[in-house]
């Protein structure tokens, strides 16, 4: 029984399984689902059924005289069957509302709607922040916080915030010439473009402008203006959530050692979350990218402002997840994204 064959009656009795299961987490005997059946089948029926399908690989039996739980291939093919038309409730646009109320830049947002996503799902909630189209400098801003240490920041149009303490010898009134400088020049440049203008500039307006040139360029080659382009800021939060679980222990640990590695996280998203999409995906088993989370889930969505990604956020939990629920509260988040980082400008 592949997929698209499925009739009316067995994906009846597959969604009523995988529903079950989700709220209850037990094993689905036939009389269980009997008692539930619009069609009033019997028991007998709905045994016959479930053999189907276990055989065709959607059920397996846990236990030799337990009930069954969906597999994988039930789950995806649950979540191929969800409309999208959903709302969300009341109460979690209350929480989300009051979670995000008064955030202007992305970095901030992607931070609380780790935690958002965490409370609202239950389980992971991760963001990521990327540097994209609108890594472009809004001010940089250094000060002489001891001897021979400077502290360099630089914020981007994006709302990014990158600082680092370098080790220089130089005046207050020499960093405040050099930023005033940087962000009356290069206010609006890309970083990388202004990085290659500005080696350009030490090169060739070094004896026009010796005193100031010079502590740019010292600031320059110090880092003062890197901005770890390839680097992503990583928000996850709710690990615990799954701590609480019944998962298998083992495989916990493995996919808490992976939540706690950025890149991996990074990563994990990159190859499963693609930034033209429009609608949020869904992926069961997520063991190509990352083989100890073969029976977890992700859900997820680029975060755009306008036609920029920003970033992506999802919720990765075990397959037994309320998947309407956390499809309908992902899909709210990357809209309000665009809409609150629009207004902010």
């Amino acid at each position: 029984m592949a997929l698209e064959s499925i009739g009316g009656r067995e994906r009846e009795i597959l969604t009523a399984i995988v529903e079950t299961f989700i709220a209850t987490g037990e094993p689905i005997g036939s009389r269980t689902l009997a008692r539930s059946n619009r069609e009033g089948l019997s028991p007998a029926t709905i045994r016959n059924v479930m053999a189907d399908l276990s055989d065709a690989g959607f059920l397996e039996q846990p236990h030799t005289s337990a009930g069954r739980i969906p597999t994988t291939e039930a789950y995806r093919y649950y979540v191929e069957q969800l409309t999208g038309t959903a709302k969300l409730s009341h109460e979690d646009e209350t929480i989300i509302q009051g979670s995000l109320q008064g955030v202007a830049d992305v970095q901030e947002f992607m931070e609380r709607t780790s935690h958002v996503l965490s409370l609202i799902s239950r389980n992971v909630g991760v963001a990521v922040a990327l540097n994209g189209p609108k890594n472009a400098l809004e001010h940089v801003y250094f000060s002489r916080i001891g001897d021979q240490k400077v502290l360099a920041v630089v914020v981007t149009k994006s709302g990014l915030v990158r600082d680092r303490v370098l080790r220089l010898d130089l005046s207050q009134a020499d960093l405040d010439v050099a930023a005033r400088y940087l962000n009356e020049n290069f206010r609006g440049w890309t970083m990388e473009a202004l990085r290659t203008e500005l080696f350009r500039r030490i090169e060739q307006e070094r004896s026009e402008y010796d005193r100031l040139m010079a502590s740019v360029e010292q600031l320059y080659r110090q880092g003062a203006l890197a901005t770890d382009d390839a680097t992503q800021v990583v928000f996850v939060e709710g690990a615990a959530n799954l701590v609480s679980s019944e998962e298998d222990r083992q495989r916990l640990q493995e996919m808490l050692r992976t939540l706690e590695e950025k890149q991996k996280v990074v990563d994990l998203l990159s190859a499963y979350l693609d930034v033209k999409q429009e609608a949020v995906r869904v992926v069961i088993g997520l063991d190509e990218a990352q083989p100890s989370m073969r029976n977890f889930v992700l859900i997820g969505a680029p975060a755009r402002v306008g036609s920029d990604v920003m970033g992506s956020l999802a919720v990765i939990g075990p397959t037994r997840m309320d998947y309407q629920h956390t499809i309908t509260a992902v899909s709210y988040i990357a809209r309000l994204f665009d809409k609150m980082l629009n207004e902010s400008e």
